[in-house]
């Protein structure tokens, strides 16, 4: 059985399927916030979904995170750093890419398992 969360027209945000949740993409809320501010808010909207998912951070299998600007890579990096639990880090790839919209710094997908 596929579960879905917060379906759209266009998108769930996070489907559940055979013990893995696959989340969508997820942006910052305030695209006025620096690199840090906005890497902050993606993981808060990460840590919400994997929760009503039934899973947590604890059990990411794979991260991929897009950054339009590879020099904002440290500024992610930090604030990462501080919310990955340790020992718990996921596989994880980071690219520089031209997000959806111009004012979005970073985005996040992550997959888990429940």
């Amino acid at each position: 059985m596929i579960h879905r969360i917060d379906a759209g027209p266009r998108m769930s945000e996070a489907t559940l399927h055979n013990g893995i949740v696959y989340l969508a993409g997820q942006i910052a809320d305030d695209d006025t916030a620096d690199i840090e501010g906005q890497t902050r808010q993606v993981l808060a909207a990460i840590d919400a979904l994997l929760a009503q998912a039934g899973s947590d951070k604890t059990r990411i299998l794979r991260a991929q995170i897009y950054l339009a600007d590879i020099a904002d890579f440290p500024g992610m990096n930090r604030v990462w750093d501080t919310w990955v639990v340790p020992g718990q880090g996921p596989a994880r790839a980071t690219v520089e890419a031209k997000l959806a919209r111009p004012e979005w710094k970073v985005e996040i997908v992550v997959t888990a398992a429940i």
